[in-house]
């Protein structure tokens, strides 16, 4: 087993679930350099795991906990970590209740322990055994009031916020940039806010991640210029619901704002992610189509389209309305991407209501979409509604959506076929280094890829090839390349 002695000791961080967790691995990354621990990619030749956990859905929970017991296991060999350490939205949301059912984790850590997460760290390789975090609803740790959380002071994870001023920040630490990037990766996502003030029914994201809190747009347009200068060429803007970024700042149109500064960071491509549906404005609909750094992407959370079970998962609109946003954004921008998740299956889903979910898809014709079947989730309101769908009928309609939703995102790539399209590099063939792929402007970090043939010039990761499709693999488009634009 690693010994703890005057050599620096090592940690290898692994990140499970969304964009919003690999920002924090890679702050908690930055505080963990910050504190003089060497960061290594295998977990079998660090000192510590630290283990980032989705606590989301149960698939997600499971992948989270065999990720543990697989990183305790190497605990048995003679070079293995002396401690695992679980962390992020598992960990927030059971904290004790982890700890008791999963004795394989040296420790399980809140969202509070992210500040001094070096300290901890190394108290626990030398034997400490903390008390586990008891969890809480975080809503109750920011005011009521939006307008005045900025002033509160509650630490956020991936916000950047060091736990010092700047003038004082320990070695490495660029306030109000703390991260430390944990690939090469030539695209990153950036916080632009946590949290969420929506009361979705089926959703218990809210409880641990707290009250929707925005970064300013100083600090979020400095971590992009420095992701620029560590090679990133796109920047994915995340939080729970991007379209509410700015309303505690007191200007509900901040976003607009930010993007059309963008492109004085350096960063080539920027899209935005988890756009509330209710929430669009005119405004950002046309800064996402027409600005010229901004991918004209929408990742929009549509969620149903009956207005009934809308109403029931505690969200508005509905069918006719969703077909008229979609509509407005094929208007300004014909080629945009639009991609949106959709739940099958919630409480009371009748046949007509799942008609109307079915009409909305067939209409609509996403370029992509996600389905999941309902599962009650712990101490959510919809987890006490009447009239449950039978888990086979949840599993045949998920099967049906699927099956639909795959041929319809087939369709809408063929439709592409003779398009000029701008892809992102992000790897090259392993047998021709004349073909590279990556994802044109309106395909998101799991949207599906482009394949660009016939590469006659020098390309390296992270360019911008324009290229024009000349067939389609599924929702994976085949292009043959025009020119390079560095």
């Amino acid at each position: 087993m690693p010994t703890t002695g005057s050599k620096a000791q090592s940690v290898a961080v692994i990140t499970l679930g969304c964009a919003r967790n690999e920002v924090d691995s890679e702050e908690l990354a930055g505080r963990l350099a910050a504190a003089g621990w060497v960061l290594v990619d295998e977990p079998e030749n660090a000192d510590a795991v630290l283990v980032n956990t989705c606590g989301f859905v149960d698939v997600a929970k499971k992948d989270s906990i065999d990720t543990i017991l697989a990183a305790a296991d190497l605990k048995a060999g003679d070079h293995g970590p002396s401690a695992v350490v679980a962390v992020g939205c598992l960990a927030e949301r059971y904290g004790r209740d982890l700890a008791e059912s999963l004795p394989e984790a040296d420790a399980v850590l809140g969202f509070d322990d992210y500040d001094d997460i070096g300290e901890r760290l190394r108290a626990i390789v030398a034997g400490e055994v903390p008390v586990a975090h008891a969890p809480r609803d975080r809503r109750h740790l920011l005011p009521i009031a939006p307008t005045e959380r900025p002033a509160a002071g509650v630490s956020v994870p991936g916000h950047g916020g060091a736990a010092s001023p700047a003038d004082g920040a320990a070695p490495g630490w660029t306030p109000p940039v703390l991260r430390r990037r944990l690939d090469g990766s030539p695209v990153a996502p950036v916080k632009l806010a946590s949290g969420c003030d929506r009361r979705c029914t089926f959703c218990a994201i809210p409880s641990f991640r707290g009250s929707f809190l925005s970064r300013p747009p100083a600090d979020v347009l400095a971590e992009m210029r420095w992701l620029s200068g560590q090679g990133v060429s796109e920047v994915v803007l995340v939080s729970e619901n991007s379209t509410s970024y700015g309303k505690d700042l007191g200007d509900l149109r901040l976003l607009e704002g930010l993007l059309r500064e963008v492109a004085a960071t350096g960063v080539a491509r920027v899209r935005v992610a988890y756009l509330q549906p209710a929430e669009v404005r005119p405004d950002l609909l046309e800064v996402i189509a027409r600005e010229p750094t901004v991918a004209s992407y929408f990742d929009l959370s549509f969620q149903h389209a009956s207005p009934t079970v809308l109403r029931r998962m505690r969200r508005f609109g509905g069918r006719t309305d969703f077909l008229d946003l979609v509509e407005r954004i094929r208007r300004l921008a014909p080629t945009a991407g639009i991609r949106s998740n959709v739940i099958v299956g919630f409480p009371g889903e009748s046949e007509e209501e799942f008609a109307d979910l079915v009409a909305f898809l067939e209409q609509a014709r996403l370029d992509a979409v996600g389905v999941f079947g309902y599962s009650d989730e712990d101490g959510t309101e919809a987890q006490s509604l009447p009239h449950k769908v039978p888990d086979e009928v949840i599993a045949a309609r998920v099967d049906e959506v699927t099956a639909l939703v795959e041929e319809l995102m087939a369709q809408r790539a063929e439709d592409r076929i003779g398009e000029t399209v701008q892809v992102l590099v992000e790897s090259r063939d392993e047998d021709d280094d004349t073909v590279w792929v990556g994802r044109a402007e309106h395909q998101g970090p799991d949207d599906g890829t482009t394949t660009v043939r016939s590469v006659t010039v020098d390309v390296r990761v992270g360019d911008i090839l324009t290229a024009v499709v000349v067939d389609t693999d599924g929702v994976d488009l085949v292009a043959e390349q025009v020119a390079v634009r560095p």
